[in-house]
C-alpha cells in the first residue's frame, strides 16, 4: 500500500493540474474549433464543396501554404545562422541584435505590414532599386513571402539557440582531434543534435505564417486569384454577413494545417528516436 501511494504522488497536485489543463483546452482550444465545425454544417454538401473549391479560394490556399511553406524554410537557413552567429561568436553590439531577434514578436503585425509595404513598394528605398530591375516585391507573392519571414524567424533563432548552447564542445574537439574537417564535424556531429530544434522551429513558423494577417494584408495588394490569401478571403466573407462560407474555409484551413503538422510532428519524433538509437 505504502509503495503505490509513493507512486501516485510522484507528481504532486497531477489530479487538479490534469483537470485544469483539460479545462484551459477545452474552453480555449477545442470550444472555438467545433463552433467552426458545427457552424459549416449549416451548409449542404454541395454548398461546402461549392465553397471551399472555388477557383479563387483553391487560388488562396496555394498562395498562404506555398507562401508560408518558402517562407518557413528561409527561416530556417537563416535562422540557424543567425542562432549560431549569436551562440558561438563574441562581438561589439551583440547583446543589441539578440533584443532585435525579438522585433517581430512585440511590433504590431499591421505596423510590420506598413513599414514593409513603405519600404519595397516601388517607390520606396528598396523597391525603387529592385524596379529598375524587373523584380517586383510590394503587391506581388514575393512581397507576401518577405512579409512572412520577418514575422517568423525569431520562431527558429529562440527555438535553436538554447540547443546550441547546450550542445557539448568536447564532442566536437574529440572530432578534431581525430583529423574530421569542419564540415564532416558539422553534418556528423552538430546538425544531427539540432535537427530537432530546427524543425520545431520550422513548424511554428510555418503555422504562423499559414494564419498571418496583418503584416500580409498590406504588402500583398489583396488581387483576387494573385495576392489574395486565405484569412483575407475569411474576412472578406465575414464582411458580407457570409458566416457560414467563412467558417466552411477556415475549417479546410484548419485541417490542412494539423495535417502538415502532423507529419512534420511525426518527421521530428523520428529523428529524435534516431538520436536516442544512435
Amino acid at each position: 500500500m505504502t509503495k503505490r501511494l509513493k507512486q501516485r504522488s510522484i507528481l504532486p497536485g497531477f489530479g487538479l493540474s490534469m483537470g485544469y489543463t483539460i479545462v484551459y483546452l477545452g474552453l480555449i482550444v477545442l470550444i472555438p474549433l467545433t463552433a467552426i465545425l458545427l457552424k459549416s454544417t449549416q451548409l449542404s454538401w454541395g454548398q461546402f464543396w461549392d465553397t471551399v473549391l472555388d477557383p479563387r479560394v483553391i487560388a488562396s490556399y496555394n498562395l498562404s501554404f506555398g507562401a508560408s511553406f518558402l517562407a518557413a524554410i528561409v527561416n530556417a537557413v537563416f535562422g540557424f545562422i543567425v542562432a549560431w552567429v549569436l551562440v558561438r561568436y563574441d562581438f561589439p553590439g551583440k547583446r543589441i541584435i539578440d533584443a532585435l531577434v525579438d522585433l517581430p514578436f512585440a511590433l504590431p503585425t499591421a505596423v510590420a505590414g506598413i513599414a514593409l509595404t513603405a519600404i519595397y513598394a516601388p517607390n520606396g528605398w528598396i523597391g525603387s532599386m529592385l524596379e529598375p530591375l524587373g523584380i517586383k516585391t510590394a503587391y506581388s507573392p514575393l512581397g507576401i513571402v518577405i512579409a512572412l519571414v520577418f514575422i517568423g524567424i525569431p520562431f527558429v533563432v529562440r527555438t535553436v539557440q538554447p540547443v546550441l548552447q547546450e550542445l557539448d564542445k568536447d564532442i566536437e574537439e574529440a572530432a578534431v582531434s581525430l583529423g574530421a574537417r569542419r564540415w564532416l564535424i558539422f553534418r556528423r556531429v552538430i546538425f544531427p543534435e539540432v535537427f530537432p530544434a530546427l524543425l520545431t522551429g520550422f513548424a511554428i513558423a510555418f503555422a504562423r505564417g499559414v494564419g498571418e494577417y496583418g503584416s500580409v494584408v498590406f504588402i500583398s495588394g489583396n488581387m483576387p486569384m494573385k495576392t489574395e490569401i486565405t484569412p483575407l478571403l475569411i474576412m472578406t466573407k465575414l464582411e458580407q454577413f457570409d458566416y457560414a462560407g467563412a467558417t466552411a474555409i477556415a475549417l479546410v484551413m484548419l485541417l490542412l494545417s494539423f495535417i502538415l503538422l502532423l507529419i512534420i510532428n511525426m518527421l521530428q519524433w523520428r529523428s529524435s528516436r534516431r538520436l536516442l538509437a544512435e
